[in-house]
């Protein structure tokens, strides 16, 4: 699918890319890392407030099992990490939701760590879900070993040598979360105090700054585990593989109903997004001044070719999808000097790309964006949305249509009564508890369906209004017909947004979740996307990023492996 950009600069972001574009959930699926993803903005923070971390209690025995405390010191307050480490058979080891133990079980808290709330974490932390913890844990979260990377770092060090890159280039972290939890699940920490804080009041930076912290645990755990294991003879992990190993993460469908239902904020991140996309795209490309930003372009380029030939995947379209990238960003390498000398603007170089994949086009945005951080950069507290959905008092009926008809084109024209259309229902598995897709009419459960079917509820809204009077007072119609009261608070509210709903029929046979999936993960920051299914997927956050105490970079877009001359020396 090609799209095309206005060729006046100076209009707004939904004009160069206009909600049909952006909301399309094949692009969605495309998206990757940004200066405005949260991994991202987090690490600037920490560089610009020198927040500070240091080990409160290293309490773990020579096989690196026990509790240990991060103490993090911000300007405005001060909270702790607390990790506990426990054994587990290799058959107790589970990714899925409905594990019950774990390697690495650990908790963001509010506040000093006194003894009775040390020992309450101590007793609940590694239940998780199923514990009773306390209301001054923020953050919620476990994580399993790659037990190869694992293994393979801790022998190796102890030996006194580096880890092969090769293996680590397989999977490019330690620890893998399974889930992290925040916002008063489970009756931890509700984070609506906190949009008073300085320093956890944008989405989701509490979990992420977690997952940075867990991270520092992982690579200074097998340094731990290294010496106990080979004394005198041990080394250190060198620091250009400590920066290139991030955090794992494994996130399955639980994730996209977040998306459909919480679509406020997810046109307010795709929003800031494009806000901030438009004030790139506006830019001269061949000012005088801006040689300095096309050799950046150019390495970033080139760097996004290494990565995406580094990058591995047992998936066989992901396979594809990567090997796309390479091949048509090396052949715009080949001709980039030329393209750039024949554009005014980057929307004008942008508008010449449309011919690529959407994969190959998201990119390219987020080299291009790297480019201006004093521009980008401002668009980045931007990302809290009000949930509200309402309607207006005074509208009419054929206010209603207009705007489904102006903004809902792509719901208005499925025919739901093919059988493709609504081929997959979704559920909650009652033995696993996880959100599930089955089979209509195949499969049990279509009877507790849950209501992800912003489609078809939008078409059949649109057929209800149109058998109405067009001059019907809109809560006339609802008091009759209340069941369309959701829906129509819906499509009004985000008919009014600049991105609005995500353009999927996820009842449809082909529909991809990964796609939902995938543009959360970008807007979180994450990397090295692995798909294990059509249904979820491993990646990675903070791969690339510089460790704590050494945040004083922010150029980690397409993390690379290190030199091995490098890191041999």
């Amino acid at each position: 699918m090609e799209h095309t950009l206005p060729n006046n600069p100076k209009l707004d972001a939904v004009s160069f890319r206009s909600p049909d574009m952006v909301m399309n959930s094949e692009r969605l699926g495309a998206m990757h890392q940004t200066r405005i993803s949260f991994v991202r903005t987090l690490l600037r923070k920490i560089d610009k407030e020198h927040w500070t971390l240091s080990k409160y209690l290293w309490d773990l025995d020579s096989d690196g099992y026990g509790q240990v405390i991060y103490r993090l010191q911000t300007p405005e307050h001060v909270y702790h990490l607390v990790v506990f480490c426990n054994q587990i058979a290799d058959e107790e080891r589970n990714d899925r939701v409905i594990a019950q133990k774990w390697d690495v079980t650990f908790a963001l808290v509010y506040g000093e760590i006194g003894d009775e709330l040390l020992a309450n974490l101590k007793v609940n932390v590694p239940l998780q879900e199923a514990g009773r913890n306390s209301n001054m844990v923020m953050v919620l979260a476990r994580a399993n070993k790659s037990v190869r990377v694992f293994d393979h770092i801790v022998s190796s060090l102890a030996e006194g040598q580096q880890p092969d890159l090769d293996v680590l280039a397989q999977v490019g972290y330690i620890l893998r979360t399974t889930a992290v939890y925040g916002n008063g699940k489970f009756g931890i920490y509700d984070f609506k105090p906190l949009d008073h804080s300085e320093d956890f009041n944008q989405s989701f930076r509490a979990q992420m700054c977690a997952v940075y912290l867990i991270r520092e645990f992982s690579l200074d755990w097998v340094d731990y585990l290294a010496q106990q294991k080979g004394g005198v003879k041990a080394v250190s992990l060198h620091p250009e593989i400590k920066q290139y190993l991030g955090i794992g993460n494994a996130t399955g469908l639980g994730m996209a109903p977040y998306l459909i239902n919480h679509p406020c904020v997810v046109d307010q991140w795709l929003t800031t997004r494009e806000g901030a996309l438009q004030a790139v795209l506006v830019c001269e490309i061949n000012d005088d001044r801006n040689n300095k930003k096309i050799k950046q372009f150019t390495i970033l380029i080139k760097r996004a070719v290494q990565h995406f030939s580094e990058v591995v995947t047992i998936n066989e379209p992901q396979i594809l999808l990567n090997s796309t990238v390479v091949k048509e960003l090396t052949a715009l390498q080949e001709q980039l000097a030329t393209e750039l000398k024949k554009c005014d603007t980057w929307a004008d170089f942008l508008q010449r790309q449309a011919h690529l994949s959407f994969e190959s086009q998201e990119v390219i945005i987020s080299c291009m964006m790297e480019l201006y951080p004093e521009l980008v950069d401002a668009f980045a507290g931007q990302v809290n949305a009000d949930e509200t959905m309402s309607l207006p008092s005074g509208k009419v009926v054929q206010d209603l249509i207009d705007v489904l008809e102006a903004r809902y084109q792509w719901a208005i024209n499925i025919d739901f009564n093919t059988a493709d259309n609504i081929y997959w229902f979704w559920y909650r598995s009652e033995d696993k508890e996880e959100p599930r897709m089955g089979v209509r009419g195949q499969e049990h459960g279509d009877d507790k369906e849950f209501l992800l079917d912003i489609g078809r509820q939008t078409n059949t809204l649109y057929r209800a209004l149109q058998q109405a009077n067009p001059q019907q007072l809109l809560s006339e119609f609802i008091l009759t017909q209340p069941k369309y009261r959701s829906i129509a608070r819906r499509v009004w509210t985000m008919g009014h947004k600049k991105m609005g709903d995500i353009q999927i029929n996820v009842l449809q046979k082909t529909a991809l979740p990964m796609h939902l999936l995938r543009c959360k993960l970008s807007m979180f920051g994450a990397t090295k996307f692995d798909p294990r299914s059509d249904r979820w997927v491993r990646v990675t956050l903070f791969q690339g990023a510089p460790l704590f105490n050494d945040v004083h970079s922010d150029e980690w877009l397409f993390p690379l492996l290190p030199s091995v001359a490098l890191v041999t020396q």
